[in-house]
């Protein structure tokens, strides 16, 4: 216990560097508080590694700037991938720092670069935490931003990330105190994608 708990000490410490601000703290600080609160209301008995994970899933994101990378999907996609990168390697000297052996080291490293999703529960376990806060903290904000999107293209958004996650994670969704236009959307959603997500349904590791 001893070694998480200055594990996660040093995960917060990092992400208390950023300059962004939320709520008058630093951005990435509160987005890691944020997926740990939801990984303790649906994954209450996970593991050490998995809290580590969860806490350092956008471990110094800001260091990785969207800019960089080309505008449209496949930027977008790139830009994803280096920063999975970025805050797998960042944990890993943390936990290293810690006295944590090079096993422990590898599986949190592929939790974050998302290795192993719809094969290992602990990742699928921290895709459905990521999009359950996403949906809680951050669409409203998303919608805003994306003003003019029409509604089917939201919902083919909403669809490629309900196709990531697993019964236990379309069922918190659906529990969450959306606005109106937020559930409706969620709802169409699942409706659209209702075939893969039975499919899904049956093989979920979740």
């Amino acid at each position: 216990m001893l070694a998480l708990d200055a594990t996660i000490a040093a995960i917060d410490a990092a992400n208390a560097d950023d300059p962004r601000r939320v709520e008058g703290r630093a951005f990435e600080l509160v987005y890691a508080e944020r997926m740990s609160a939801r990984r303790a209301a649906l994954y209450p008995d996970a593991s050490d590694l998995l809290k580590i994970a969860t806490r350092a899933q956008h471990l110094r994101r800001w260091e990785i700037a969207r800019g960089n990378y080309e505008e449209g999907r496949r930027g977008y996609n790139d830009w994803r991938r280096a920063c999975r990168i970025h805050h797998a390697d960042l944990a890993a000297d943390i936990m290293r720092a810690h006295g944590y052996d090079e096993a422990a080291v590898a599986h949190v490293g592929a939790l974050i670069r998302k290795e192993q999703l719809k094969k290992d529960p602990e990742s699928q376990a921290l895709e459905n935490i990521a999009a359950i806060v996403f949906l809680e903290h951050y669409f409203d904000e998303f919608l805003e931003k994306h003003r003019d999107y029409a509604d089917d293209k939201l919902v083919d958004i909403l669809g490629k990330t309900l196709c990531k996650m697993s019964p236990k994670g379309h069922a918190a969704a659906l529990a969450l105190p959306l606005p109106p236009r937020a559930r409706s959307l969620v709802e169409a959603a699942i409706a659209r994608e209702a075939a893969a997500l039975a499919r899904l349904a049956a093989v979920a590791v979740d």
